[in-house]
């Protein structure tokens, strides 16, 4: 088994692709199938990682909707057909600065 600290990482290394992927703005993101396609799969490894995190650990940074976070995997990976590209651009804007700082805070932390 991976360490926390590998997954944390990783969800690091998720969130900056999305940020890369993103950075061409909302309108760009909703022209082109493949940043959306990039950007749900790095959403759903990202979000697979997260549920590899002890609740001890989820716990120290609550600010992270951990919870949410464990849904929105179940929707990306069973529900794919439900997928909203306007409440998936809301979690780039909102959502993932968050957990970036939590992550970050978590990696920081003895």
């Amino acid at each position: 088994m991976k360490s926390e600290r590998a997954y944390l990482e990783h969800i690091l290394r998720c969130i900056q692709r999305i940020s890369e992927d993103s950075s061409g703005g909302r309108e760009a993101v909703f022209a082109s199938t493949t940043l959306q396609d990039a950007i749900l799969r790095n959403l759903q490894v990202l979000c697979e990682s997260t549920q590899r995190l002890t609740e001890a650990t989820k716990s120290r940074r609550p600010e992270a909707d951990w919870r949410a976070i464990s849904g929105l995997r179940n929707v990306l990976v069973h529900d794919y057909f439900d997928v909203d590209l306007e409440t998936i651009w809301t979690i780039i804007q909102r959502d993932l600065p968050v957990l970036e700082i939590a992550v970050r805070r978590l990696i920081e932390e003895p």
